[in-house]
């Protein structure tokens, strides 16, 4: 067990921002964070980076507690934080060399170091340039390349493409797969769905300062292996119809996206039949429908009542 969090507690004042947490990751994970804003992802995540005190309940690294050991993990420790955290006014070498040094790195040591992580990232050719000069996707690698240098234990990813192009996007989440293939243990959460789809080993989902299910994404989807969405696409957009599939006492879930109706409810109580009829009453064009396996999606709906983004 490289990491483990015992009944986690945090206040602000009268809030109670984390209740009683509790998960573990395993040495070689890819382990996800999931959860809607104000869910307390940010703040299990300042806790474990050392920035911020917790009020209740213990965090070990690597079998020892991190307020008895800061200095200790902080060494094994990798941060990539939601906001970019680079010197403008340096060229990436010169961000590379001063973060290096804040790890104790020097010399011929360092130098290899600063290469490598250039060289991992795709920046090496622009390691006399400012960040200043960067696009959001460049200052994002290079944000990582900075919190890999000291071949950290366990490297935490908080947010790594938000507001990037798809591109750059696509080259972060191969290059975390490929960290996660050299040994790195990594914490990943994101407001995407199919990020975490794509990476995660296993999830944690929380809500409202507390784990509410974690385990494989096979396992927290049978969380809802009772239950099947319905997607239907239809000739023209209908807002009212949602109300109307809501009244079906077997529907869960109802929302409107552009033409399509997605529909969250019970296996095996005839919802197709039903809201076939409902259309049909209010002669409204189906143009496709299709039964969808659980998804991420509707476990994170299930479980906490809101889609990510909410």
């Amino acid at each position: 067990m490289i990491l483990e969090v015992k009944n986690l507690i945090k206040r602000y004042g009268d809030f109670l921002a984390l209740d009683h947490i509790n998960f573990h990751i395993k040495e070689g994970e890819i382990f996800g964070l999931l959860g809607p804003n104000g869910a307390g992802k940010t703040t299990t995540i300042s806790i474990l980076s050392g920035l911020t005190m917790y009020d209740g309940g213990e965090v070990e690294f690597l079998g020892k507690e991190i307020k008895r050991n800061e200095m200790e993990v902080k060494q094994e420790l990798g941060i990539v934080p939601q906001d970019i955290a680079l010197f403008e006014d340096l060229t990436a070498h010169e961000n590379l060399d001063y973060f290096g040094r804040l790890y104790g790195l020097r010399g011929k040591l360092l130098r290899e170091r600063i290469d490598e992580a250039l060289e991992f990232t795709g920046l090496m050719d622009k390691r006399k340039d400012f960040p200043k000069g960067f696009s959001g996707g460049m200052k994002r690698r290079l944000n990582i390349a900075c919190a890999i240098l000291h071949h950290p234990k366990l490297i935490i990813m908080d947010e790594p493409t938000v507001g990037i192009d798809p591109q750059s996007r696509n080259h972060i989440l191969q290059s975390i797969k490929k960290l996660n293939e050299m040994g790195s243990t990594i914490i990943y959460t994101s407001h995407y769905m199919e990020e975490i789809e794509e990476i995660c080993t296993r999830i944690a989902i929380v809500d409202q300062g507390r784990v509410i299910a974690q385990g494989t994404k096979e396992e927290l989807k049978s969380l809802v292996s009772d239950e099947e969405k319905l997607v239907i696409e239809l000739e023209a957009v209908n807002y009212t119809i949602v109300e109307n599939v809501k009244t079906i006492s077997s529907i869960r879930e109802c929302v409107m996206k552009g033409n399509r109706l997605e529909v969250i409810g019970k296996k095996d109580e005839q919802n197709v039949s039903k809201i076939i009829k409902l259309l049909s009453d209010e002669n409204i064009e189906i143009l496709s429908l299709n039964v969808e396996k659980p998804s991420l999606e509707s476990v994170f709906l299930t479980l906490t009542g809101r889609t990510l983004r909410d």
